[in-house]
């Protein structure tokens, strides 16, 4: 992506960085802030221009939907909270910035047999020749942890090797979101699976040197571009489409990469209500496997009860137009 540009492009750069050392990835954060760079920079802004008026005017001016513009907004409101810590500011002039109303929002939700179709997709294109072999495995192996684990998806990406402890069938996730550190037990089959993988690893990596569970190049982790076409070839494979619409207040989601860690709450809270237990109670251990701050973050899964469920919620929502 292009660098800043604005007096405050060193900055703005340098908070980039912060937020990618402690888990964040930096791509919607940067095209965020470079909204708000090339503003300033037309409106030929300094430190003495940043009131409330001045993001109330940016707020006004800034296209796109609600939770685009929010999104914006937030990304701003945590740079200059950034800056506040750092005390090159004195007070966060967004404090007081309201954000636009949002749709409600329905992630897509795939059940259990449609990510098993889509991990058979991706491992039927593995390509044969060594050097490909092991990248198409490298992703394969990463989407596996992002379906059978809940992860996001910088999270395998940032795994070292030594933060697999094969003994222990546990990953260790160090410096994930809101810095959190947390260490995860592994499901049998995937054990087996990244068993499998390291062994075609060593075999064909040799003595490489490269720290990162799935290496990249030039001694880096493997890019999240890798994973994107080779996710969106699989849901093409097994006939899912399903694109995003908004319907009266509420915005229904696409199948995309992160929808794998949703469907994995999801479905997780589904076989805890089939067991004829109380997925009320699971929550704080689902809470702290997946690495969320505070419980309601994870009990917002029990609005939706299973992908056939949030299908009935996409129906109901088109019939009810079609009737007004």
């Amino acid at each position: 992506m292009k660098p800043f540009k604005s007096f405050m492009a060193s900055q703005l750069e340098e908070y980039t960085l912060y937020r990618s050392s402690i888990g964040f990835t930096n791509s919607n954060l940067k095209s965020q802030l470079h909204t708000f760079d090339r503003y300033i920079k037309e409106k030929e802004a300094d430190w003495d221009t940043f009131t409330p008026a001045f993001f109330l005017k940016l707020r006004k001016q800034l296209k796109g939907d609600p939770r685009t513009v929010n999104g914006i907004l937030s990304a701003i409101r945590g740079f200059f909270q950034y800056l506040l810590h750092k005390g090159i500011y004195e007070e966060n002039p967004l404090q007081d910035i309201p954000p636009h109303a949002e749709n409600a929002y329905i992630p897509f939700v795939f059940s259990p047999h449609e990510i098993e179709q889509m991990l058979h997709s991706i491992q039927k294109r593995l390509r044969k020749t060594s050097e490909l072999f092991l990248k198409d495995l490298s992703i394969y192996v990463a989407t596996l942890l992002l379906a059978r684990c809940g992860m996001r998806i910088s999270e395998p990406l940032r795994l070292r090797l030594e933060h697999y402890r094969s003994k222990e069938g546990t990953i260790y996730i160090e410096k994930t979101k809101f810095s959190k550190d947390r260490l995860i037990p592994v499901p049998i089959t995937v054990i087996n699976e990244i068993s499998n993988y390291l062994s075609v690893r060593n075999a064909l990596m040799g003595k490489d040197q490269n720290p990162y569970l799935f290496p990249g190049i030039n001694g880096k982790q493997m890019s999240v571009n890798s994973i994107y076409p080779v996710f969106h070839q699989a849901i093409e494979d097994i006939g899912i489409d399903q694109p995003r619409r908004i319907i009266a207040n509420t915005t229904f989601g696409a199948p995309i990469v992160h929808s794998l860690r949703h469907s994995f709450a999801i479905n997780t809270l589904k076989r805890i209500r089939d067991q004829g237990k109380s997925p009320q109670n699971a929550l704080p251990i689902l809470a702290a496997y997946m690495g969320h701050t505070k419980y309601r973050y994870t009990a917002v899964y029990l609005k939706v009860l299973d992908a056939e469920h949030r299908q009935g919620l996409v129906n109901f929502a088109i019939s009810r137009q079609e009737e007004i």
